[in-house]
């Protein structure tokens, strides 16, 4: 997969109404779009190709804790930004309709186009190289949520309960659509709290390279997973 994008010229940040829809069907939608944020004069941008959705009834929720200081952004208008820290690292998450519902950013894939070019990756590797300190394959530079935000310069202080900035940091539609979606459980839900629920959203142009590929080879259609093949009309059960 080339980290190069052909699909526009000039960026086309998604409006709020994008995001007042169910959290399942909004991280469906957000597969394929582009997260840009302006850094030391650089649009560093990675496409969004692994989601997941959180439901605030739902045991695996922040918000089925309750409404803190920490967690207010997920209780907020649709499109507010929601970050934490996971594992040391910092979280992308966006508010979604319901209150209290929302979306991961999981993982995503440099993009490197008109706006973004070879100098912003080389930042993005700059901001997040091999444990080794070697450069990080640009493959494995955002396979997840850490490493996404590490590589993007996006932080809990700056960000946390704030909305996208057409001036510093926007949520980018640039024409492309993903054919095809795998839905498939969540990733690192305690056992009882409904890791259960297929709330995982994935890219399948883009599985090799998200968190952990749903399609590894002792994985079945129809056992683990699920395809989504009309993805524009997919609407949550």
């Amino acid at each position: 997969m080339s980290a190069t994008n052909s699909f526009h010229q000039a960026i086309s940040p998604l409006p709020r109404a994008f995001f007042q829809r169910d959290s399942r069907e909004l991280a469906v939608h957000l597969l394929g779009k582009v997260i840009r944020h302006y850094h030391q004069g650089h649009w560093l941008s990675a496409r969004i190709i692994e989601t997941e959705a959180y439901l605030r009834e739902e045991k695996g929720s922040h918000a089925s804790l309750g409404l803190t200081p920490s967690r207010r952004a997920l209780f907020m208008d649709a499109g507010t930004l929601y970050m934490y820290y996971a594992r040391g690292g910092d979280s992308l998450n966006i508010s979604a309709a319901g209150e209290g519902d929302g979306v991961l950013i999981k993982s995503g894939y440099p993009v490197v186009d008109d706006i973004s070019g070879p100098d912003s990756l080389a930042l993005m590797q700059e901001l997040n190289p091999a444990a080794s300190g070697q450069v990080r394959p640009t493959t494995k530079l955002c396979n997840g949520q850490t490493l996404l935000c590490r590589s993007l310069h996006l932080k809990v202080p700056v960000w946390n309960a704030q909305v996208p900035d057409p001036d510093l940091l926007v949520i980018d539609d640039d024409g492309y659509r993903p054919h095809q979606i795998i839905q498939t459980t969540r990733l690192g839900i305690p056992l009882g709290r409904d890791e259960h629920l297929p709330y995982r959203f994935v890219d399948s142009a883009y599985a090799p390279w998200c968190t952990r590929n749903p399609l590894g080879r002792t994985r079945q259609e129809g056992r683990d997973y699920q395809l989504i093949d009309n993805v524009s009309e997919w609407k949550a059960c």
